[in-house]
């Protein structure tokens, strides 16, 4: 991985690791170092240097439903502060520091990636999620340079935000309550849901009664094992399936996938058409069953963050550059006619 130290020991063992998942086309081997890499280093200094509604899974074919939540609040997608271009103590401190800090995957395909196909000298990152990013700094201080991105774990994006680690993480992050007890959100800029995959020959055909038995992978600390473990506790997934396997980076559930060592993957559905996308052997298994919406996190007293936020995400989706983005980055493998192909409309509180 670029700007990252690899030792000679890792470097034989990517090598075998190349060879041993030669027949995935080397899907799995670009998936399992870009796991490492994040176990080695989760600073990712930026290569240009700035100044400073769910139903039960016992009946085949699930519904659409909202995800369960974890208290009584209701539309948590509706909860963040209207637009504004205010500045505050949050914009302040980041204008003097000359650079916005964002927290960011750096192995979800189209999402936040590296290309390891890329001929250019210096391999950035790029994806959805980081041209959000990069709009977001060229709005706050005039260049979409001027941002360093850290590569974050699943399971550590909150602690991220609250430990002023970074300023703000734009990463495939949905919006719930539990999650806005710790931390604010902005408007929702994509909309999705879980979705199970697996193996194109695998007899699972998505959320119901066919995972029985089934060892299933999600990331530690996603929406995709809250529901998992809900279901499980509430008698609406096989009590035969094993949801015991959790990672820190949701790609990490891909590889375990190819290597056998589960039967198939729950994850967002625009998470899982990327890595069926890069995995011509597995397929998305039946529809999504939740309703989940991402927004861009931040600090819960950052308001004058927040309302700038949302009024550049305001701005994003009236110039075209949100559908710009997605036409380049997710048409591809969500679709020019999916219904995440409009950005949400947002409702402020």
């Amino acid at each position: 991985m670029e700007g990252l130290p690899v030792s000679g020991g890792m470097r034989m063992y990517a090598r075998r690791v190349r060879a041993g998942l030669r027949g995935w086309g080397g899907v799995g081997a670009m998936a399992l170092l870009c796991a490492l890499a994040v176990a080695f280093a989760l600073l990712l200094p930026h290569t240009q240097d700035q100044p400073a509604a769910g139903t039960g899974a016992g009946g085949r074919g699930g519904a659409h439903g909202t995800l369960a939540k974890a208290d009584a609040c209701a539309d948590p997608e509706a909860q963040s502060p209207s637009p504004a271009a205010v500045e505050g103590p949050a914009i302040a401190a980041v204008k003097k520091r000359g650079y916005l800090s964002v927290g960011v995957d750096q192995n979800s395909f189209r999402w936040g990636y590296r290309d390891p196909n890329s001929t250019a000298e210096t391999v950035e990152l790029e994806g959805f999620d980081i041209d959000l990013a990069r709009r977001i700094a060229r709005e706050l201080l005039g260049s979409p340079d001027r941002i360093r991105f850290k590569a974050i774990p699943t399971n550590q994006r909150v602690p991220a935000i609250r430990s002023g680690q970074v300023d703000m993480v734009v990463r495939t992050m949905t919006i719930t309550c539990a999650r806005l007890k710790d931390v604010a959100f902005s408007a929702p800029y994509f909309l999705t849901g879980q979705q199970v995959l697996a193996p194109k020959s695998s007899p699972v055909e998505g959320y119901d009664d066919t995972l029985a038995g089934k060892r299933l992978c999600s990331a530690a600390g996603s929406t995709a094992y809250e529901k998992l473990a809900a279901d499980r506790a509430s008698g609406n997934l096989p009590a035969s399936a094993d949801i015991s396997t959790t990672v820190p980076n949701q790609l990490d559930c891909l590889v375990r996938l190819q290597l056998g060592q589960v039967d198939a993957v729950v994850t967002d559905s625009a998470l899982a058409a990327s890595q069926a996308a890069q995995d011509p052997t597995v397929e998305l298994k039946g529809e999504r069953f939740t309703t989940e919406y991402y927004g861009v996190a931040m600090k819960k007293d950052a308001t004058d963050l927040v309302r700038r936020v949302n009024r550049i995400l305001e701005d994003y989706r009236r110039d075209g550059g949100w559908k710009a983005s997605y036409d380049k980055w997710l048409s591809p493998t969500l679709g020019r006619d999916s219904e995440s192909a409009t950005p949400p409309t947002p409702r402020y509180k």
